[in-house]
């Protein structure tokens, strides 16, 4: 009876310990990796209903996947969404969103497929005959494609779109974007009012531009007397970001701020917050500096809330639009050549100059490995040397790790953010790591503080300020995510 006890109790070990890989896979993103360990589980498990009932939407999951990667263009052919608009000519009336060439083309061959092979089946009821419906239709789609790029082309060049009259949102007077329109835009935020696609667009394209401008590794230079504020990971807590300017002022250049990633998902108010910082971007790019956290990711906008949550507010679109112009951000930045500011963390090999850092072609989506993932990805621990990542991707770092790193940088400090903290902030590594994080009460669950370091030039010494959570209208986080994720949550 006792070895059976405690082969049953293994056998519950593993599975649980399956479970919590796959649900971990899920978290990042990896439904084929996942779907192999709830496959693992449902064999351990076979009359499991909970199990099965997993595996079948991981399974969902996977074909879904499939099938978007089959009527994907290749990533060599692929042409800019940003390249096709012009905002000018972008958000008028009834019927005039722009929709995708690649969408409505494959939309429409698809169905047209769909009828074909049924129609001809059941007139023939032969697989000969279906096959030549399935390559006919696949024929027009591709002059479908041709077609409608010709004339949505023709379309974009030749037609001026109005806001409509009785828009009464922020407005943008031609090209430049003021601090009165960024105010008028935060109010009608406040209020649950959207911004119009055609001012949308121009913020996003605008900033993009400016983005593609630098370079991975941005260096910043505060001058003697001045102060600058380094923000943490805000994760769509749109309220809670305008309580931090409420305490630290409004973005301008004699108050500059770097927001060092995770801008977005989770938060239900993600699109505020991005076009927030965007717009201050735009409107006077020292005054706002942006990196990148592993939340500015396709993969991650899927599963928690920010796909969903654009594609409610705004359109198809602008989902492809934000993936493009997150592949611009920058990836770290260095204040007065002694901070050291990334959103995740440090490196799994030894002698990584800023140079490297510089070097690294950073627009696609973030890879599995590398220096790219780990920046994105890592995290220190308490002990030494270096370990693997509670996350399943990146590493974890020790104090020897970070205290080399600054030295053979001739630097003096690592900032990072990626963890909440219950006090917004942790000081580690011998003081030579702070962790900032600005999302309080993270998820309306945590209970957290949420923290911003501001730093005084010349010393450029830390100044940490600790904040609470402010109301916000009554909707959820994860309002938007992906539903399935919520089943393995």
């Amino acid at each position: 009876m006792a070895a059976q006890y405690r082969m049953q109790l293994g056998l519950l070990k593993l599975t649980l310990n399956i479970q919590r890989r796959g649900a971990a896979y899920l978290a990042m993103g990896k439904f084929k990796d996942a779907l192999k360990d709830f496959q693992q589980v449902k064999k351990l498990c076979p009359n499991d209903p909970d199990a099965t009932k997993k595996l079948k939407e991981c399974e969902k999951a996977v074909m879904k996947l499939k099938f978007e990667e089959a009527i994907s263009v290749p990533e060599s052919q692929r042409c800019s969404v940003a390249d096709s608009i012009d905002y000018h000519t972008v958000g008028s009336g009834p019927g005039s969103s722009y929709v995708s060439t690649k969408v409505t083309a494959v939309s429409a061959a698809a169905a047209l497929m769909a009828v074909l092979v049924v129609y001809m089946g059941t007139k023939a009821a032969t697989a000969v005959t279906a096959v030549a419906a399935a390559a006919l239709a696949a024929l027009l789609m591709v002059l479908l494609t041709f077609r409608w790029a010709r004339f949505n082309d023709t379309k974009s060049r030749t037609l001026e779109l109005e806001v409509e009259p009785q828009y009464t949102g922020a407005r943008i007077e031609g090209d430049v974007v003021t601090l009165d329109f960024v105010k008028k835009m935060l109010d009608d935020f406040k209020n649950q009012k959207n911004l119009h696609k055609r001012y949308a667009y121009q913020v996003v394209l605008q900033t993009r531009d400016m983005l593609r401008a630098l370079p991975s590794l941005v260096d910043i230079v505060v001058p003697e007397g001045k102060h600058f504020t380094v923000c943490g990971d805000v994760h769509g807590q749109f309220y809670d970001l305008l309580n931090i300017f409420e305490l630290n002022g409004l973005p301008s250049e004699d108050n500059p701020y770097l927001f060092n990633g995770d801008f977005v998902d989770r938060g239900s108010f993600s699109l505020e917050v991005i076009l927030t910082l965007f717009a201050f971007k735009c409107m006077c790019p020292s005054a706002i500096y942006l990196a990148r956290g592993n939340h500015e990711s396709k993969s991650m906008n899927k599963i928690y809330g920010f796909e969903g949550e654009v594609r409610s507010k705004l359109s198809e679109t602008f989902v492809e639009l934000f993936a493009e112009v997150f592949c611009c951000l920058p990836l770290a930045h260095v204040i007065n050549g002694k901070v050291f500011v990334v959103h995740g963390g440090l490196f799994s090999v030894d002698g990584v100059k800023l140079s490297d850092i510089r070097a690294i072609d950073r627009f696609c989506e973030p890879p599995e490995e590398g220096l790219m993932c780990e920046l994105l990805w890592s995290d220190p621990q308490p002990q030494p040397g270096r370990g693997p990542s509670k996350r399943g991707v990146g590493l974890s770092f020790g104090a020897d790790i970070t205290k080399r790193f600054l030295q053979e940088n001739n630097l003096d400090l690592v900032v990072r953010s990626h963890e909440v903290k219950d006090e917004g902030y942790e000081i580690e590594h011998d003081g030579k790591l702070i962790t900032v994080f600005s999302a309080p009460n993270y998820c309306d669950q945590m209970g957290n503080k949420g923290a911003f370091i501001r730093f005084e030039a010349p010393d450029m010494k830390p100044n940490i300020v600790t904040f609470s959570a402010v109301p916000h209208p009554d909707v959820k986080p994860m309002a938007y995510a992906n539903n399935f994720l919520r089943m393995f949550s």
